[in-house]
């Protein structure tokens, strides 16, 4: 899932600088929903591994 956020925000950055502002605005904004994404999911981990339950992955 790191991979995929840095892949849309490299895509985004490219993107703004060639003057592609729809694509990198749609890069930009899926890159957001991934971080989202992982930041609820590490929350969830953590709370899983303070419960004393195993997530294995």
């Amino acid at each position: 899932m790191f991979g995929l956020l840095i892949t849309l925000i490299i895509i985004a950055l490219i993107a703004g600088a060639l003057g592609f502002s729809g694509i990198a605005r749609g890069a930009a904004g899926l890159a957001k929903i991934v971080f989202v994404l992982m930041l609820v999911a590490i929350v969830i981990m953590l709370i899983l591994g303070a419960m004393g339950l195993a997530v294995i992955f």
